[in-house]
Parts: structure tokens; C-alpha cells; sequence
């Protein structure tokens, strides 16, 4: 499937230059002469080499064709994530380089997709939002109102977000996977 090349996000596989290739970051960019461009820092899925490419609007590239599968996380070992297909019941590990940035998000029993392509794993894609417990946050100041902006909390995974000054330890919250933002409070 061809998309324009200021439509690649974070995430999306392509093929390019003869191979397969992840998204890494993206930044739009106009300059002051001459038409805007996407900055796109591309990983090879292959062998991780990684390459920085510009894309202009006109330009088309081909999105990859991915299939993808419903899988549970069961654990982690070491650098390995292990995976079970809730049909099948057949078991797949994935090393944490394949699955990035995700792994911190990762809970026992969580449902996940899968990326395959041509029978081989290629990443994991985690639901939009997960809930959390804050581990450390500091205490609400006297006089602080709901619409002052955020205070930093650390999370039970060891990241850290943005919460709303009502918000206090041992509170758990929904967090955005992709954004790695607070959304709200856990019903």
C-alpha cells in the first residue's frame, strides 16, 4: 500500500531502499526556502542499522503489509519476552530490541498484536492505554487549583509522567502507551 511521505508515523514499517524499515521518530520540518519535508529516523528490522531519510508530500513509499496476531505477554527473561497465542497456545519470544520502548508498559496477562511479516516476527504493538499505579509523587500544595498545570509522578514501571495536582501515591491512573501521558483516573 503506497502512503504519502509526510503521512509516516512513529511506528509504521516501510519498504525502502530494498528492505524493511520501522519508524523510529518523525518531525515535520519547513524551511524557509523550498517546500516542507518529514524528517524520519528509520531502523532497519533486520539488522538495526539505522538511517535518517526526508520525505516530501509528493513523494509516495510503500507501507508494508503486516499481519497481526492476538497474543498474551506471560513473562520476561532476561532480554527475551515471551508471548502465547490464546487460539494455538503455541509460545513465541521476542528479544527486547525487536519490541523497544514498549517493553516498560508489558504486564503479566496483557493482550498485545503482533507484527508479522512473512512468518517472522517483527514488534509488538500494545493497546492505546494501560493503568497504572503512582508509585511517588509529591504532595499537593495548599492553594494549588485543578487547572495549574501538572506535577511529575513516577510510575510502579519506573516512568515518569505529568498528573494533575489532585492526583496522589498509590493512585492509579490510565496512561496513553503511545504518548506516554496521563488521560485519567482509574475507574
Amino acid at each position: 500500500m503506497k502512503i504519502d511521505g509526510n503521512n509516516i508515523r512513529p511506528g509504521n514499517v516501510i519498504e525502502h531502499k530494498g528492505g524493511l524499515w520501522r519508524a523510529v521518530k518523525t518531525s515535520h520540518t519547513q524551511p524557509g526556502k523550498g517546500g516542507a519535508y518529514l524528517q524520519v529516523e528509520l531502523k532497519n528490522l533486520r539488522d538495526g542499522t539505522k538511517l535518517n531519510e526526508r520525505f516530501r508530500a509528493s513523494e509516495k513509499v510503500e507501507k508494508a503489509r503486516l499481519e497481526q496476531r492476538d497474543y498474551q505477554f506471560l513473562f520476561a527473561d532476561g532480554d527475551m519476552y515471551t508471548f502465547m497465542d490464546g487460539e494455538t497456545y503455541e509460545q513465541i519470544a521476542i528479544s527486547a530490541e525487536d519490541i523497544g520502548d514498549a517493553t516498560v508498559f508489558l504486564q503479566d496477562g496483557m493482550g498485545v498484536k503482533i507484527e508479522f511479516h512473512d512468518e517472522s516476527p517483527l514488534g509488538v504493538a500494545l493497546p492505546d492505554k494501560v493503568t497504572l499505579e503512582v508509585a511517588e509523587t509529591e504532595p499537593v500544595i495548599k492553594g494549588q487549583t485543578v487547572s495549574s498545570s501538572y506535577k511529575p509522578a513516577t510510575l510502579e514501571n519506573g516512568i515518569r509522567v505529568g498528573v494533575p495536582p489532585f492526583v496522589k501515591q498509590g493512585d492509579k491512573i490510565v496512561v496513553s502507551t503511545e504518548e506516554r501521558e496521563y488521560v485519567s483516573r482509574a475507574e
